[in-house]
């Protein structure tokens, strides 16, 4: 197996459980979140949303500079799912390339300081693909507070089996 066949295989599992997370978000509660540290369901969802476009970002660059980042701010459900619909076929064609291309190192800075460095596939395995279980997960903690129905994921959750 090539190595983008695993992230690609591994992308779309991901995609779709996030997509069934996004799907459960109700219109009107966009600004409710459980804590005054924590992000509401609007930015946790745009976070959701825009997690394959670290993918294009690392396989197109060897790096990035955050300072300046401004996240997404899509504001319904639909263009939640449209917004990860296109930065995962964006993505999936950045990931096609050949198996050294994982290789070579990528680092994530600020303002000319480096914060991390390490080949592609770490980064891809270890900074981007883990965020989408993270997430969904929170996620999961505020359905359950606002009594929202948690989707299945890897197995059965308590409201689906």
């Amino acid at each position: 197996m090539k190595i983008h066949e695993f992230f690609i295989s591994q992308l779309q599992q991901e995609v779709a459980l996030t997509e069934k997370f996004l799907k459960r978000i109700p219109e009107d509660k966009m600004g409710w979140k459980p804590h005054e540290k924590s992000m509401t369901i609007k930015q946790l969802a745009n976070h959701l949303a825009e997690i394959p476009s670290w993918i294009t970002g690392t396989m197109d660059a060897r790096e990035w500079d955050i300072a300046g980042y401004k996240p997404p701010e899509e504001e319904t459900v639909k263009g939640l799912i449209e917004t990860l619909k296109e930065n995962t076929a964006a993505a999936e064609k950045a990931l096609k390339q050949a198996d050294e291309e994982y290789e070579h190192t990528w680092k994530m800075t600020k303002e000319g300081e480096t914060l991390f460095e390490m080949p592609r596939f770490n980064v891809l395995q270890t900074m981007v693909m883990s965020q989408f279980p993270h997430h969904r997960a929170q996620l999961g903690v505020y359905f359950r507070l606002l009594e929202i129905s948690v989707p299945t994921t890897y197995g059965p959750s308590a409201d689906e089996s």
